[in-house]
């Protein structure tokens, strides 16, 4: 497949008049070319830092890397790149064996960053087994630091309330990213875990101590000090009054996130956690007592929410999702360049479409 004339936004910014030669599911070729008004745009597709599952299964029910790699294969159909599996909180059983699906799914496709631990150190339970929530011990962060070597991006979200920042700094001196959330700590409580070492906060807003003029909480601390926080723009979590307000005050630090679970990429109507029905309905996805239980959401649909909610062009909207976790993550911007997987978005008057094995393939529009 070869693109002519084509404008190419990634991390360094936008390159007009562009030619690109895509083989083998690669890109073999980029130079320059001949700019022309109305040219298609091609980024990078988005990367999900907290995905819990798709394709029928969440991550903490695959039992092989094959397993892992459909919910990728799903996530990408919906125009996601790759993905940082999300392992809600479980045993110390179920941790280990994630570390090595994870591991061995990666080796097998890049698209699997590494692996997010959403718990079990947190306090608020949420749609979280309140049974699994647990202290870090100093015996859970030396096998969190060992786990690193073996997934790559390791990604731990905790609540402060559950750790010291002794323990924080260890894991974040060993190349841990440190989130934090599901947390009920005040303002002066988040900034010294911040300060220890912790690096983001977790679908902010959701599931942590709300932002008051006298006790600022865990909002507070992420909108004054944290380097980054996930937000959940599927219209359910967030109302649009306090996604406006966050991507206001912070909008360099804001990363979208689809808090997808396993009915993502399928039609199923719900799916058991832990035992427990999850109902999927007009977009929601709840437990019986009508607990938001993740999120019936791609992220594509995400940044589609954001773009409306602030009226903003696509070229502002689509780094938020392919430049600011990649930058997270690896510290580097996320470029297109040649000999690199060719996981791309195509903008063109107006309407995405994702490339598939051999062509170019329309996003839905959000529900």
């Amino acid at each position: 497949m070869k693109l002519v004339s084509v404008d190419i936004l990634d991390g360094t910014g936008l390159h007009r008049g562009m030619e690109i030669e895509i083989k083998g599911g690669r890109i073999a070729a980029l130079r320059k070319g001949k700019a022309r008004e109305d040219a298609p745009l091609l980024c990078p597709a988005p990367l999900d830092l907290q995905v819990n599952g798709g394709a029928g299964r969440m991550l903490g029910e695959c039992e092989a890397p094959g397993d892992v790699l459909e919910i990728l294969a799903a996530h990408r159909h919906l125009g996601t790149g790759a993905i940082l599996p999300t392992l809600i909180s479980d045993t110390p059983q179920a941790i280990s064996r994630a570390i090595s699906l994870i591991s061995a799914a990666k080796a097998a496709d890049p698209g699997i960053l590494g692996l997010h631990l959403e718990g079990p150190h947190l306090a608020i339970a949420g749609a979280h087994d309140p049974g699994q929530l647990r202290d870090l011990t100093d015996a859970d962060v030396d096998r969190y630091l060992a786990a690193k070597a073996r997934v790559g991006v390791l990604m731990i979200t905790l609540a402060p309330e559950r750790a010291n920042p002794q323990q924080i700094a260890r894991l974040s001196e060993g190349g841990v990213i440190v989130a934090l959330g599901h947390s009920d700590c005040d303002y002066d409580t988040a900034c010294a875990a911040l300060e220890a070492g912790a690096r983001m906060v977790t679908h902010l807003f959701n599931a942590m101590s709300g932002l008051n003029h006298r006790q600022p909480g865990l909002v507070g601390a992420a909108l004054d000090r944290a380097a980054w926080f996930g937000l959940i723009a599927d219209g359910h979590h967030v109302h649009e009054a306090a996604l406006r307000l966050a991507l206001r005050a912070r909008p360099e630090a804001a990363i979208p996130v689809s808090d997808a679970m396993a009915v993502a990429g399928t039609d199923r109507t719900g799916f058991a956690l832990n035992g427990r029905a999850i109902t999927r309905k007009a977009g929601r996805l709840t437990l019986e007592d009508g607990t938001l239980a993740g999120a019936d959401l791609s992220l594509v649909e995400g940044l589609r929410h954001i773009r409306q909610v602030m009226d903003l062009p696509w070229q502002e909207v689509l780094p938020m999702g392919f430049d600011r976790p990649h930058r997270l993550l690896f510290g580097t911007p996320n470029r297109i360049t040649e000999g690199a997987p060719a996981h791309l978005l195509k903008l063109e008057k107006g309407n995405l479409s994702v490339l598939d094995a051999k062509d170019w393939r329309a996003l839905p529009a959000q529900s």
